[in-house]
């Protein structure tokens, strides 16, 4: 089977440091980072204070209050990147249409609030609303809904990877022909008490004070990653479907590859040795050779075992290549 090209043709992003494409890239350029003192509850209690929110963002320039009120953040995240994403985008065959969205945890908030009204009020008090609120794969469902999206509608849940995996799979679909075109990527709304005393707990968390330097991707002093939150879109295409309708091509996904540390539920493994076998893959995918490549956008989480582990992974197989190495979460935090 011949395998076909896939492009990105279009995208949406509901962030900490803009609630659109042209914004977020503009704060990127001018250096602003989406990292504040938590606003969504309070944190007397907790020994973490920064996070990165989601800020100034019009709900209901996208979507109605029953919408809103039925709907997990993350799930209105999702919406809102796939209405921007799907501006101006009309698929020659909606059958043909996929929609793949991962989250790492979904509706935390749906679920907290659930069980405390349960507790406090009873049993019949819990909403009907509640089970579809709360579940991850809700947001590519609903997505699918909006925008009559008939061809595969699925979740990845793979923790950090699950965003990157969903274009991932969505990719290859179109590579191979199960589909013409995909909404792809990822959408997280877990600033709620539960998971960020979950993740404090675990020593996973930034305690750090100074919202400038809590967030430190490959930093000596880096002591732990900063919860964000938002969600990020692409519409993928194979090529000749989007030459076709005469799409705008951002880019071209060449390859990509997955691995499994197999090695512990928290830490990656010490030498790097999956991260190494994953870009590997990637690589053999695109039939490049690792001089090929001029910049790594980086996980960089900025906990001490991932920038240390990841460094090595990166060095293992690009050698002594200068590579440009980055991470995006110095100005977003961690999405999850």
């Amino acid at each position: 089977m011949d395998k076909r090209r896939v492009v990105v043709t279009s995208m949406g992003a509901v962030s900490p440091i803009g609630n659109n494409i042209q914004d977020m890239w503009l704060s990127i350029l001018d250096l602003q980072s989406g990292i504040d003192e938590i606003t969504a509850f309070d944190t007397t209690d907790f020994k973490v204070s920064l996070a990165a929110e989601v800020k100034n963002l019009d709900f209901e320039k996208y979507l109605d209050k029953r919408e809103l009120k039925f709907n997990d953040r993350f799930v209105q995240f999702a919406r809102i990147a796939a209405i921007q994403a799907m501006k101006d985008v009309a698929f020659l065959d909606n059958q043909r249409v996929g929609v793949i969205l991962g989250s790492g945890i979904g509706g935390i908030e749906s679920i907290s609030n659930a069980q405390n009204n349960l507790i406090d009020r009873g049993p019949t008090r819990v909403s009907p609303f509640f089970i579809p609120m709360s579940l991850i794969n809700l947001a590519a469902g609903q997505v699918a809904i909006d925008h009559n999206l008939k061809g595969s509608c699925m979740s990845v849940v793979t923790a950090c990877a699950a965003a990157t995996n969903s274009i991932g799979e969505a990719y290859r679909k179109i590579k191979y022909n199960q589909l013409d075109a995909c909404l792809a990527g990822g959408a997280e709304a877990s600033i709620t008490p539960l998971a960020v005393a979950g993740f404090m707990q675990m020593k996973a968390l930034s305690t750090s004070t100074d919202k400038n330097y809590a967030s430190i991707p490959f930093d000596k002093n880096r002591n732990g990653f900063v919860m964000g939150e938002g969600a990020g879109i692409l519409v993928l295409e194979e090529l000749e479907h989007a030459l076709k309708r005469k799409a705008q091509i951002l880019a071209e996904i060449v390859g990509y590859g997955a691995t499994c540390d197999a090695h512990h539920i928290t830490a990656p493994i010490e030498d790097g040795s999956g991260a190494t076998m994953a870009m590997k893959l990637a690589l053999e995918d695109a039939c490049l050779n690792p001089e090929a490549i001029d910049y790594i956008n980086a996980h960089g989480t900025s906990t001490p075992l991932n920038d240390k582990t990841e460094t090595l992974a990166i060095k293992s197989l690009f050698k002594s290549k200068n590579l440009i190495v980055s991470s995006t979460k110095s100005f977003t935090g961690h999405l999850l």
